[in-house]
C-alpha cells in the first residue's frame, strides 16, 4: 500500500514497495545482461551461475540494475493508486527497509500539479490589430510564379550571374582527394550560394568547353570536420551554360496554368493571398489572446517542471542542429557557448510554456472542454500539414503518431473556446509629446 504525505509547496514524499517477484525477475534480467563480464575460477567466462557471482562478487553484484530497472513500475503503480499528479522526475529516492524476501520499502520526492489563480477569460479584451495585405504582395507573387516557371535555354556566351552550369568537378585537399569532393554534370546556378564560399564567383565568365582550378577554402564550421578550415583546390570543367527565359506575364502564361485569362489567374492569386494573410492574422491574434489570459494569471511554478520543458527544449535544439550536420558539442565550439549558457538563454521561454500549459489545462479541467471534429481536424493539420483522417493518421505515422495528434487536440479546443469569449481591440496609440518638446526646443 502506498502513502504520501506533504512536505513543502506542491511537493509530496510517496513511501511505496517494490515486490520481491519484480525485484528478483530484474536481478535475474541483470544476471543474463552482464554474466559475460565476469570470471569465476571453473568457469568460463559468462558460464558461472548468477548464485555464484553472488558468492564471489558479493550480493550486490546485481543490485543496482535491478532496483534501476523495477523502481519506474513500482513509482508508477503508486502514483495511479494515491492518484497523484506528478509533474517532475522523482527525486532523494531512498530504501526504507530490504528484508530477506520481503518487498523492498522505498521513499521518493516528488512534485505536483500547482494550482493555477486563473484571471479572467469568460469576456476579456484583447489589444490587436490585422496586419493588412502588403501592397506589393501581389507584384511579387506574380513574379515568383514567373520564375518558378522559367525554362533554361543554352546561351553561347560566358557565364552571368542567375546562370545554371552544368559542370564536371574533382575536388582535393593537400593534392589527396576527399570522399563527396567529385561529380559529373552537375547543375548549379550562380549566385545561389549553395556551394562552399568563393566557388560560385570564380565559375562567372566562363564558357562551355572551359576548364580550369578554382582554390577555396572549408568554413571553420563545416559540417564535415575533416574538411573544416582546410583549403582546397577544384578542377572544374564547363559543358554548358544555360540563362533563364522568364515568361511574359500574359494570357498564355495564365492558360499554360490553367486559367482562361490573365485576369482570372491575377485573381485566384489575389484570393490565395487574401487568404494566407487571414490565416496569419488568425494565428497571431490567438497567440496574443492566449499571452492575455497567461499574464492575467498566476500560478507557483516548481523549478523542476520548467527544468524538465528545459530538457526538451536542449533535445529539440539538438535534433535541429543534427539535421544542419551540426552536433551539440560543435555548436558550443563555434558559438562559444557552453550547456549552462544555453540552457539559462533558453529558460525564459521554457518558464513561459509551463505557465501556458499549466493556464490552458486548468482552463479546459474547469469548463470541461471535450475536443470535437474540428478540433481534432485542426490537429491533424497542425502535426502533418495535411487534411487527413485519423485513420489516415494512423497509417502514416502510426499509433505514436495518433496519440499525438489526440493529445495536442485539447489544445486547439480550449484555444476555439476561448476565442468564442474574446473580444479584439485595436490597441492604444501612444500620443507623442510633441507639444512639451517644442516648449523645450523653445527654451
Amino acid at each position: 500500500m502506498a502513502t504520501f504525505k506533504e512536505i513543502g509547496k506542491n511537493k509530496v514524499e510517496i513511501e511505496f514497495e517494490i515486490t520481491r517477484e519484480a525485484f528478483e525477475a530484474e536481478s535475474v534480467k541483470a544476471y543474463q545482461k552482464n554474466k559475460g563480464k565476469y570470471q569465476v575460477p571453473g568457469f568460463r567466462k559468462g558460464k558461472a551461475p548468477k548464485s555464484m557471482l553472488e558468492k564471489y562478487y558479493g550480493e550486490g553484484i546485481f543490485f543496482e540494475d535491478a532496483f534501476n530497472n523495477s523502481f519506474p513500475d513500482a513509482y508508477d503503480a503508486a502514483i495511479q493508486e494515491l492518484g497523484l499528479d506528478i509533474v517532475s522526475r522523482p527525486e532523494n529516492v531512498d530504501i526504507l527497509s530490504m528484508e530477506a524476501g520481503e518487498p523492498i520499502k522505498v521513499k521518493a520526492e516528488a512534485y505536483i500539479r500547482p494550482e493555477v489563480e486563473l484571471g479572467n477569460y469568460e469576456s476579456f479584451n484583447v489589444e490587436f490589430e490585422d496586419v493588412p495585405l502588403a501592397e506589393d504582395a501581389l507584384e511579387k507573387e506574380i513574379e515568383k510564379d514567373l520564375n518558378d516557371n522559367a525554362r533554361l535555354e543554352s546561351a553561347d556566351r560566358p557565364a552571368q550571374i542567375h546562370d545554371t552550369v552544368i559542370l564536371d568537378y574533382s575536388g582535393s585537399v593537400n593534392g589527396v582527394k576527399f570522399d563527396g569532393g567529385t561529380a559529373e554534370g552537375q547543375q548549379l546556378e550562380l549566385g545561389s550560394n549553395t556551394f562552399i564560399p568563393g566557388f560560385e564567383e570564380q565559375l562567372l565568365d566562363m564558357k562551355a568547353g572551359e576548364e580550369k582550378d578554382i582554390e577555396v577554402t572549408f568554413p571553420e564550421q563545416y559540417h564535415e570536420k575533416s574538411l573544416a578550415g582546410k583549403p582546397a583546390v577544384f578542377h572544374v570543367k564547363i559543358s554548358d551554360v544555360k540563362q533563364k527565359i522568364v515568361p511574359e506575364a500574359n494570357d498564355e502564361f495564365a492558360e499554360d496554368n490553367g486559367f482562361d485569362n490573365f485576369e482570372e489567374y491575377k485573381a485566384d492569386v489575389e484570393k490565395r493571398l487574401q487568404k494566407q494573410n487571414e490565416d496569419q492574422n488568425n494565428i497571431r491574434f490567438e497567440a496574443a489572446m492566449i499571452d492575455a489570459i497567461v499574464d492575467a494569471s498566476n500560478v507557483d511554478i516548481p523549478d523542476a517542471m520548467v527544468e524538465l520543458q528545459l530538457d526538451r527544449e536542449v533535445e529539440n535544439m539538438s535534433y535541429e542542429l543534427a539535421y544542419q550536420g551540426i552536433d551539440m558539442d560543435s555548436y558550443f565550439k563555434y558559438t562559444g557557448s557552453t550547456m549552462e549558457s544555453v540552457r539559462a538563454n533558453l529558460k525564459p521561454m521554457a518558464a513561459r510554456k509551463v505557465k501556458t500549459n499549466l493556464v490552458l489545462d486548468a482552463i479546459i479541467k474547469k469548463e470541461n472542454v471535450e475536443p470535437e471534429e474540428e478540433d481534432m481536424l485542426t490537429a491533424i493539420k497542425g502535426a502533418t500539414g495535411k487534411d487527413q483522417t485519423l485513420e489516415e493518421v494512423e497509417k502514416a505515422y502510426g499509433q505514436e503518431g495518433l496519440e499525438y495528434v489526440k493529445g495536442s487536440a485539447p489544445t486547439y479546443a480550449v484555444i476555439r473556446f476561448l476565442k468564442g469569449r474574446a473580444v479584439k481591440v485595436a490597441p492604444e496609440k501612444k500620443e507623442e509629446p510633441a507639444a512639451e518638446s517644442a516648449e523645450k526646443t523653445e527654451e
